[in-house]
Formats: C-alpha cells, structure tokens, sequence
C-alpha cells in the first residue's frame, strides 16, 4: 500500500542516494516531501520546514530506540537518549564546548596542529588532502580535547574509522563490522582515568566515542568538501565560503528518528516506530529558503539557515570547534600551499549514504 502511495520512493536505492543524489532528492521533496524509501525500511524527509519540526519535536521523534545505528556501536549516549537522560549525558561536554572556551582553550591547539600536517606535506608539491590533513587535523584536535596524548593520534583514528564502518554498516542494512566492539574496549581503556563526575564510566566512554565520531567524521569531511569547493569555484571571504559549502553538501547527509506515536508530519501520516530519516542534504537545497540552490554562491546571504549542525536539543555541541577547525585550514592552506589547485588527472567528488566527502581529494602545488 505504501509503494503505491510514494511510486518515487518506492523505486529509490541506496546505491542512488550513495552517488549523486541531488536531482532525486529534488524530485522526492516535490512531489513525495515525506515518502516512505522500501530500501531503508522508513520515511525519508526531505523538505526543510518538515525537517526542522521532526527536529524540534523529540517527544514526537525521538533518538532513544533500540534501532539507534549509532547506540547499537557505542552504547547509550546524548546522541541516542531524549529528555532528562540527553540533558545529563551532554552537560559536561556543552561549556567546553561553547564559542568563548573554544576560541580561549583550542584554537592554538588547532593551528598548531594544521601547521605540524602542513610542515610534513609542504615539501611534496603534491598530495591527498582528506585522510593526509583534514583528517588527521580533525583526530589531533578532537584527541586532545578529550584529555589523550599526542601521541595516540593514529590510534584514536584506528578507533574511529571502527566505529564509522559499524554505524554506516547498520544504515545500510548490512551487519556491522566485529572490529567496533574491539576499539570500543580500547577507547574505554585509554579514557579510563577521565571518567568523572556526573557520568559513569561506561557512559563517559559512549560519550566520547559520540565526541570521536562527530569530531572526526563530520569535521573531517565539512574540511575537504570546503577545500573541494575552494578550488572548484575559487577565492572568497572563508567564513561565507565555509558556511555556503556547509549548506550545499553537509557532512552528515541524513539523522534518524523514530515516531512515539501515531502521528502526520505534512500530509503524510506515519505509524508509531517507524523510522524517519531526515534528509539534511535535501533541506539544505530545499528552493522554498535558498534559491537557485544548486548553485554554490558563498555571497549567498541566509546561507547559515542550513541545517548542517541539525537542530533542535540534539544540535551538534561541536559545531563552534568545527567552524573553527574548518576556516583554519582553509586560511593556513591557502598561505601555506601557493597555486593549490585539484589534481586533474585524479578528479575528486563527494558521495556518501550518511557521511558525505570526496574519498580522495588529491592537489598540486608549487
């Protein structure tokens, strides 16, 4: 009955919505705003005003259900838990966190930390931007917010690439990866002695390895998809550059939620427990706030309405670190790299069913 009622999501894979999904997802918010997706067994949400009120409303769409990809790897944290439970396990990350600690206590760390890549890559005339500098940049700084040594950089990215795997694994259908138990147990071990205060030590860990996660990943990939649309379209002011590219490719392409009760969302009514995803890439290009919204314009003046941190209680705590992180790079770059350009021969593009970044971004330079 579902199928015959949303035929345009009914024939869409995650194969599509992995590649290049755009024109599809345009296509689904016009005609199909809340369609149910046979192939992610759920709703897929893909206008902006719908998915800003399934963000808000966490006693309608809530995170705390066993099907959580994210809980399933790491246990329960303030990324799976609503309500009071949410509030406890976030509180000891939030004033850390905020845009006056992050500016006073981490942006040294953070461009030191660019300038150590850079001194290392600088040399080459040549290289990969994701996995050889946003990458490490995101782990080094994030590592070292959460109390680790320096020197356990290369572990802490072993531990997340671990735990990506595993989520992406489970929002693909697929059975997740044995190797995520492994670091979780490695992670807790390192992170032991930090265990305080109002959380107990299993709940510091799941909360870190959220911190990991949010950090590296999303940090990791709003870097290289800013300097990929850096050297596609050119020069401009970084904070508008960065919250432009933000807008036209997330690094978290899609959150998930789960109805209480039986309940509309539009028109559209859903069943209570069924999943709802939804689709930040497709709100963030949603013409009825951005227009012409394919086109990346970083004088665009309402570019920061996009939702690429979420909204909501569950907003990403980290995003001041990683605008941070983000407008550091580019600037240091740009200054450290003259005539950065892509690579011709190696064409870089972003895909990705949850998290969105060129899988390679290799550049020249001279």
């Amino acid at each position: 009955m579902r199928t015959q009622r949303f035929p345009l999501g009914a024939g869409v894979t995650v194969e599509q919505l992995d590649g290049d999904p755009h024109a599809l997802l345009a296509r689904l918010r016009a005609a199909e705003p809340v369609s149910w997706l046979p192939a992610i067994d759920g709703w897929l949400v893909t206008r902006r005003d719908l998915a800003l009120a399934a963000m808000r409303d966490a006693a309608a769409f809530t995170v705390q259900d066993p099907r959580f990809t994210t809980a399933r790897v790491v246990g329960p944290s303030m990324l799976s838990l609503d309500g009071p439970e949410h509030d406890r396990h976030r509180a000891p990350f939030v004033a850390p966190l905020r845009l006056g600690a992050v500016r006073e206590t981490l942006a040294t760390v953070v461009r030191e930390e660019a300038e150590l890549l850079l001194d290392a890559l600088e040399p080459a005339g040549e290289g990969e931007l994701r996995r050889g500098f946003a990458g490490p940049l995101a782990a080094a700084v994030v590592t070292r917010s959460l109390g680790l040594s320096h020197a356990e950089v290369d572990a802490v990215l072993g531990y997340y690439d671990a735990i990506v795997g595993a989520v992406s694994d489970l929002s693909a259908g697929r059975p997740a990866r044995g190797e995520a138990a492994e670091a979780m147990r490695s992670l807790a071990t390192a992170l032991r002695p930090d265990a305080t205060g109002e959380l107990g030590e299993e709940e510091y860990v799941a909360n870190a390895a959220v911190m990991l996660f949010g950090g590296i990943e999303t940090t990791e990939g709003m870097i290289a998809n800013a300097v990929l649309h850096l050297l596609e379209h050119g020069r401009a002011p970084l904070e508008a550059l960065v919250e432009e590219s933000l807008r036209l490719e997330p690094a978290a392409a899609a959150i998930d939620r789960y109805a209480t009760a039986d309940i509309e969302l539009g028109d559209t009514r859903i069943a209570a427990g069924d999943l709802v995803r939804i689709s930040i890439t497709a709100a963030n290009r949603d013409p009825a706030t951005f227009p012409e919204p394919d086109r990346f314009d970083p004088g665009r003046a309402n570019a920061r309405r996009h939702l690429a941190f979420a909204g909501g209680p569950h907003v990403c705590v980290g995003m001041h670190l990683a605008r941070l992180e983000a407008h550091t790079a580019l600037e240091l770059l740009l200054e450290r790299l003259p005539r950065l350009r892509l690579d011709p021969a190696r064409p870089a593009e972003v895909r990705g069913l949850v998290f969105r970044k060129p899988p390679e971004l290799r550049v020249l330079w001279s």
